[in-house]
């Protein structure tokens, strides 16, 4: 039946293969349960909820994927993406409910693009270079997270930050984060989960605050408290524009990212090097992220991490499946992953910071036309705390330099739309002031 279905025998893999790689896979991106909490209750949605509406999500959009596009690939909440949603509501742009909305509404914009065929013409007009800023950009954003949650990096008011001090807690985190460069080393699969565990139970030894759970397998999923609460009509307001853009397109560029790399490296390539099913692999990506924003979370993208299942030999949707059904497992234990401390879950998010970072390499820094953009977007997302503040600045120093160059023979006719939409977004506040500027010198 699974040949039959998955066609196990023509892709060259079996069963137990399979089900090695989607348990691989599975244990590479699971961290992602602890995370994605963590990073989005920030903004006062309830901890509980999130655990178990991650466990859902995730195993929704990856089992979706293995049956409908039979590919190993799994799907979560997105990091960086999460980040993105909790700066928006913290930053006081907006309510969670309302950042909900804006979540479903750049899915249904992603999946549009995806069926009219525009998104090909968007992904070739933004240069590598910037492609891959952006994702430097949003790991060192994260690393910045993770520091200051883990308390290695605190405020100050006269240089901004400073390191902290080396408390009981600080070092608790350090310890975890030690596990997972070693297992990172040593090639290990699940060293940010093995990490993330052994700082929890250092804390719950060290850290009188931290008490063991009442229980450690629950049958009871609360997830009410951010289930059916996204506010679509609060979202379609034009100051929101441009966060809804910022989102797909974050979403479109980090999936087209993690599709390319899986895929080829899983064979699912034909005779021209064209990757097949991406538009239904895309689709499902905005469908789970529309899915995701209704039952109360970030916007899910497709994870880099399957390409550890990949390794393992996974070659069909029955290792996605794998991986599913072992999210909606992880369920059960919501009571043991709910008293995972901040900085026990922080050194996660420094190490998915360094993955992120790895994409430095693709940055053509001898070409001073994309270098400058991509070093702007870069800075930007992190100094600024806004991923669309730095990408706004990027693409409008990408299309100045080239006309001051006179090389606007480069600029594609779609980068001429996002940058005008990025100079509005980062106007859009001060447009009130400059139209009445305008009447009053119309009266002269």
């Amino acid at each position: 039946m699974g040949n039959s279905l998955f066609h196990l025998e023509q892709k060259q893999t079996s069963v137990k293969v399979e089900f090695v790689a989607g348990l691989t896979t599975f244990l590479t991106m699971a961290y992602i349960i602890f995370a994605n909490p963590m990073i989005l209750s920030a903004t006062g949605m309830n901890k509980e909820a999130l655990i178990a509406v991650t466990c859902i999500v995730s195993a929704i959009g990856t089992l979706i994927v293995g049956v409908y596009a039979n590919a190993p690939i799994a799907m979560a909440p997105g990091m960086g993406l999460n980040a993105f949603f909790a700066y928006l509501v913290v930053s006081g742009e907006m309510q969670w409910r309302t950042a909900l909305g804006v979540v479903f509404l750049s899915g249904l914009l992603f999946l549009l693009l995806t069926l009219l065929g525009l998104r090909k013409k968007i992904v070739e007009a933004i240069p590598a270079s910037l492609i891959s800023a952006i994702a430097v950009g949003i790991g060192l954003f994260i690393t910045f997270i993770g520091l200051v949650k883990l308390g290695v990096v605190v405020a100050d008011t006269h240089t901004l930050v400073t390191a902290g001090p080396l408390t009981k807690t600080v070092l608790i985190g350090l310890v975890g984060l030690l596990v997972m460069i070693f297992f990172e080393m040593r090639k290990i699969s699940g060293g940010l989960v093995v990490g993330i565990l052994v700082s929890t139970l250092l804390a719950i030894i060290f850290d009188p605050k931290i008490l063991p759970p009442a229980e450690f397998v629950s049958l009871h999923l609360h997830v009410s408290e951010v289930a059916m609460q996204l506010r679509i009509i609060d979202a379609l307001k034009w100051g929101f524009f441009g966060s809804i853009f910022t989102l797909m397109f974050m979403d479109m560029f980090d999936s087209i990212g993690t599709l390319v790399a899986c895929c080829h490296q899983a064979n699912m390539v034909d005779e021209e090097g064209q990757i097949k099913g991406l538009d239904r692999l895309l689709g499902i990506d905005a469908v789970a992220t529309m899915i995701g924003a209704v039952l109360g979370t970030s916007t899910t993208t497709s994870y880099i991490e399957s390409a550890a299942g990949i390794e393992q030999g996974g070659r069909t949707g029955l290792t996605s499946i794998v991986t599913g059904l072992l999210f909606l497992l992880a369920l059960l234990f919501v009571p043991i992953i709910e008293i995972v401390p901040e900085y026990a879950a922080a050194p996660a998010l420094i190490m998915v910071g360094l993955f992120m970072m790895k994409e430095v390499r693709k940055i053509d820094f001898t070409n001073l036309g994309e270098a400058f953009p991509a070093f702007i977007i870069m800075v930007m997302i992190a100094l600024s705390y806004s991923i669309s503040t730095g990408l706004a600045f990027g693409f409008i120093s990408f299309v100045l330099i080239k006309i001051v160059s006179a090389e606007t023979v480069d600029i594609k006719p779609a980068m001429w739309i996002i940058a005008i939409l990025s100079l509005i977004f980062l106007t859009h506040e001060h447009m009130p002031g400059v139209v009445d500027y305008i009447k009053y010198l119309l009266q002269f």
